[in-house]
């Protein structure tokens, strides 16, 4: 009964926090469930995804975070700009 006391609470704490930093909330939610104080780690060392410049898709205009290579809405391969695009969207 501790265990799952404890593997909730992780769980919780890896959600929020990745929720925090732009990530998923469930998927890091089963993380911190099946790997407690490994998850909860995890989460406080990602990446901060809110911060990453965005760009817009040129054919369908969906805003993505400029390291994406495809538009995950139309599918068009996107080249990688040399320097951040005059119109990066902030998040």
């Amino acid at each position: 009964m501790e265990y799952a006391v404890i593997a909730f609470f992780c769980g919780l704490s890896a959600g929020v926090i990745a929720k925090i930093k732009g990530g998923s909330f469930w998927i890091w939610l089963l993380v911190g469930l099946v790997l407690p104080l490994i998850g909860t780690l995890a989460a406080l060392f990602m990446r901060w995804d809110k911060d990453e410049p965005r760009r817009r898709c040129p054919e369908c205009g969906k805003v993505l975070p400029i390291s994406d290579q495809v538009c995950m809405r139309c599918g068009r391969d996107l080249d990688f700009p040399q320097a951040p695009p005059s119109d990066a969207v902030a998040s």
